[in-house]
């Protein structure tokens, strides 16, 4: 099943290669989602040529238990629909550390601490509209592989997310 779904993911994507398309040299914003609780991200994309770019994105969390920082860069294709419409797929990969402290209340010994690094392998594909004036938005899904320190039990984090960016 997999085989079938990224075949026909590759010939879909050569269908498309072949039409003409504008990215922005420059894009800076946020991806809203999941994240694998992470939530917000900052997300800069750099354009490489007329149909790839380089995504970078860094998301930290903050709370009372729970610390972590990760940063993720993506290489992208990107092909246009119709108008301002793309959409793109990209492989990359990332870093990241977490730290979690939790003091449980009571007589017992309820703390759990636990910190680490990791590195994971990641997809993306989604779509994106780019507006008249300096706004794209887009909506992707990226599969995340994660290895090292049991950052998660699975080693797996989907994450759908919203972007927001300012064209330049």
């Amino acid at each position: 099943m997999k085989k079938l779904f990224l075949s026909a993911f590759m010939l879909a994507g050569m269908a498309f290669s072949a039409q003409a398309q504008s990215i922005a040299k420059n894009a800076l914003g946020l991806r809203l989602g999941d994240n694998d609780g992470f939530g917000a991200e900052v997300s800069y994309q750099r354009g490489l040529g007329d149909n790839n770019r380089l995504e970078l994105d860094l998301g930290w969390r903050d709370s009372k238990y729970y610390d972590a920082v990760k940063l993720v860069g993506l290489y992208q294709w990107v092909w246009n629909i119709e108008g301002g419409f793309n959409w793109y797929a990209g492989v990359g990969g990332g870093v990241g550390t977490f730290d979690y402290n939790y003091d449980g209340p009571g007589p017992f010994n309820n703390d759990y601490d636990d910190n680490g690094t990791f590195l994971l392998v990641a997809g993306d594909i989604g779509i994106e509209y780019k507006f008249d004036f300096p706004l794209q938005l887009s909506l992707d899904f990226r599969p995340e592989l994660y290895f090292g320190d049991d950052y998660r039990d699975d080693n797996f984090g989907p994450d759908i997310a919203l972007g927001a960016r300012f064209t330049f």
